[in-house]
């Protein structure tokens, strides 16, 4: 399902109360607007080849599922605007990502590790007029890329919209120490490490201890 407005996803999300990021955000896009394209990462190998019933903006429970997730809660929010720093209405977010135990829904993913039988894996939905989106999901585990090599935190995104070139990134965790060595992450420029790796605050929503971050996003026109 895609959602296009703020109120409903949020109360899709459980999450009313957040209203305020979204008004601090609006106003923090319009001061210091970044012109550059988010940098572009690997799609990697684990998008999903199937979708499931409920593909909302909460990972964190699924339809007729009465426990939530285990992990760490996140709350990732954000502008998508153009190379001119306008918002973009309509934009297609998807996310996708590894669960606490750094798992993969999917058939390539042979770890050993364990899936949660509680958690999504996968979302979507519309930015709002103001370009606008959240997701809330948990805090993705990290896992053995090969024998010498492990990834850190990180959600996969691609954002797309007719008339706008589509983009493939993934989202870090500042302060994670797995960052410096990541293969992936450290092909990029300093300043484009800087666009995809973000520092969440800790907060407490709705009595909950969650992650609380922004990672805005740039197209680019075609």
């Amino acid at each position: 399902m895609i959602l296009d407005t703020r109120r409903f996803f949020l109360q899709k999300a459980g999450l009313t109360g957040l209203s305020t990021i979204f008004a601090l955000k609006s106003a923090q896009a319009m001061e210091g607007c970044d012109f550059s394209q988010t940098p572009v990462q690997p799609l990697g190998p684990f998008y999903p080849s199937s979708f499931g019933l409920d593909t909302d903006v909460d990972l964190t429970k699924i339809n007729n599922h009465s426990a939530r997730a285990s992990g760490k809660l996140v709350i990732v929010s954000g502008v998508v605007q153009d190379d001119l720093c306008r918002p973009i209405q309509g934009a297609i977010v998807e996310i996708w990502q590894a669960c606490h135990t750094g798992k993969y829904n999917h058939p390539s993913d042979t770890s050993d590790n364990f899936l949660d039988p509680d958690f999504q894996y996968y979302g979507t939905m519309k930015t709002n007029e103001k370009g606008e989106y959240l997701f809330k999901t948990i805090k993705p585990g990290s896992y053995q890329a090969n024998e010498t090599w492990i990834r850190p935190p990180h959600i996969h995104y691609k954002v797309s919209l007719r008339g706008y070139q589509e983009l493939i990134t993934q989202l870090y965790f500042g302060g994670d120490s797995l960052n410096q060595r990541d293969r992936i992450l450290q092909e990029l420029s300093g300043a484009d490490q800087r666009k995809v790796v973000v520092n969440f605050d800790r907060r407490e929503i709705n009595g909950e201890d969650v992650l609380s971050g922004v990672f805005d996003i740039t197209l680019k026109s075609v």
